[in-house]
């Protein structure tokens, strides 16, 4: 079996860019092969016009942050941040300073003193950080850095990392199965499946316009209408993807606006997210929608009381969309 099938893209310098997929869909195999920790068993890798199959990881123009930090207990914050250029045997004068840009970069000034274990997982994430870029990488590989934090940490870091991206302008190619993670942070990302890469293309494309049912699934959620469904919501039997967010409940008497796509229905489960709750409405004819309306109003007791209800569920039809997986069919 294949762990990369033709896989091609092609990365711009200064790019924040992102392989998004689930578990064994190829994303970290196409990250070690850049690394150099693997070698393909064909095609071309260029870093920066120069072909570096066969060269090994400490001739490439990069380096790698891993989920897992990789620092060495026995050091201090900054001997770890200071090995690669001990390795390269930089100069102590100019050693120490770049591991103290390095420290403020990352926001850890004053902390080189310190050993790994007296820091929380923010911080040496951000010790890891510091020592892959104080070799001033023109590449920097980041293996789902932060899948080790808990959500909120990780947020925090998500804004970071692309704050530090912009600061220090090199190349980022980042790998995460975490589809917020992705869209809130890439200038651009791949969404990987089975070896093989679905789409390219910008996180706004990639949510409005996926190519493949797969990328409409996993990256968000989607409604899949076709046959008797679509026909009865649109007018015509050819299948259509609608996003969760882009429809509206409406009271079962009332009507939809002209020229809206609609359907009648039952509410048969409703879960309240905060800002958001989330309608699961069984159709006329049979069918399942999702629908995700923002809590402009209603509170958790009416997100209890909503199964049972008859709603009208409308969107405007500019929202639908039609993906490669349909034969016959274009792309909207």
């Amino acid at each position: 079996m294949r762990a990369l099938d033709e896989v091609c893209l092609e990365v711009r310098e200064g790019e924040f860019f992102s392989l998004l997929g689930p578990s064994g869909s190829g994303k970290t195999t196409c990250l070690r092969l850049v690394a150099g920790f693997d070698e393909p068993t064909s095609g071309t890798l260029e870093l920066h016009g120069r072909n570096v199959v066969g060269v090994p990881p400490y001739d490439r123009d990069v380096n790698t942050v891993f989920q897992d930090y990789a620092l060495f207990p026995h050091m201090t914050v900054a001997e770890n941040v200071a090995y690669g250029l001990r390795v390269k045997k930089v100069p102590r004068g100019e050693r120490d300073d770049r591991v103290r840009e390095a420290l403020e970069l990352v926001r850890l000034p004053g902390l080189g003193g310190r050993r790994p274990a007296e820091l929380s997982g923010g911080q040496r994430q951000r010790v890891a950080l510091a020592r892959a870029l104080v070799n001033r990488p023109r590449v920097l590989l980041l293996d789902e850095p932060l899948g080790a934090l808990d959500l909120k940490l990780r947020q925090e870091m998500q804004t970071e990392l692309r704050g530090l991206q912009r600061q220090v302008g090199i190349t980022f190619l980042y790998v995460t199965h975490d589809q917020e993670e992705a869209l809130s942070m890439s200038d651009r990302l791949a969404v990987f499946r089975d070896g093989r890469v679905e789409q390219v293309g910008t996180p706004a494309e990639i949510y409005e316009s996926p190519a493949s049912v797969f990328v409409a699934g996993f990256v968000g959620a989607s409604n899949r209408l076709a046959g008797e469904l679509a026909r009865a919501a649109s007018g015509a039997d050819a299948p259509f993807l609608v996003r969760p967010e882009k429809l509206r409940l409406l009271p079962a008497p009332a009507a939809a606006e002209p020229g809206e796509c609609s359907l009648a229905g039952t509410i048969e489960e409703a879960t309240y997210l905060g800002p958001f709750t989330r309608y699961r409405v069984r159709t006329d004819p049979p069918g399942d929608l999702v629908v995700l309306a923002q809590n402009l109003r209603m509170g958790s007791l009416e997100a209890r009381t909503a199964p049972g209800q008859r709603v009208r569920v409308a969107w405007d039809p500019a929202c639908n969309r039609r993906t490669r997986d349909d034969p016959g069919e274009s792309m909207a």
